[in-house]
């Protein structure tokens, strides 16, 4: 199966899969995870209707269930956090998040601003062309899918307040 563009990178999914929910075995084995998640990154990232997204993150409903669930237990958030936690203790950002404010900052630590020399211009030119590091993208992509779960609660919380 081809990667599409802003499906998961093998190293992002890496740093993720460990902090996947494990299923219980009550709704058999659950869809292979990667697939189904790239397909919520898909519609969070076009805003694609469910019923649009490619076949190729296999049953739209699969997805959208998937979604749904863990919108409310609550996974999505804890992924989130896991996950900067994880990016944190690896040293590899500083972080500067707000999810509801939508800002997503994250720099790198100045590894070169002790008295080490300079990196030899190869490695410089190679590191512009480098996409950004796998923790800051996995972070950005689970604080947009935090942001809309987020939204779509308080715009629930308020139709059924509404009374109040």
């Amino acid at each position: 199966m081809g990667m599409g563009r802003g499906d998961l990178t093998d190293a992002e999914w890496e740093r993720l899969e460990p902090f996947l929910p494990v299923s219980n075995g009550r709704c058999g084995r659950w869809r292979d995870h990667r697939q189904v998640i790239d397909g919520i990154l898909h519609r969070v990232r076009t805003g694609v209707q469910w019923r649009g997204l490619p076949d190729r993150f296999g049953p739209w409903k699969t997805v959208y269930e998937r979604h749904r669930l863990w919108s409310a237990d609550g996974t999505w958030e804890r992924l989130l956090q896991r996950v900067q936690a994880a990016a944190d203790a690896a040293g590899e950002i500083d972080w500067d998040i707000a999810v509801d404010s939508t800002i997503v900052r994250a720099h790198q630590h100045a590894a070169g601003a002790r008295t080490d020399p300079p990196p030899t211009s190869k490695g410089a030119e190679a590191a512009e062309h480098q996409p950004e590091p796998p923790w800051q993208s996995l972070v950005a992509r689970l604080v947009e899918v935090v942001r809309e779960v987020r939204a779509w609660a308080a715009r629930a919380a308020g139709s059924r307040a509404s009374s109040t």
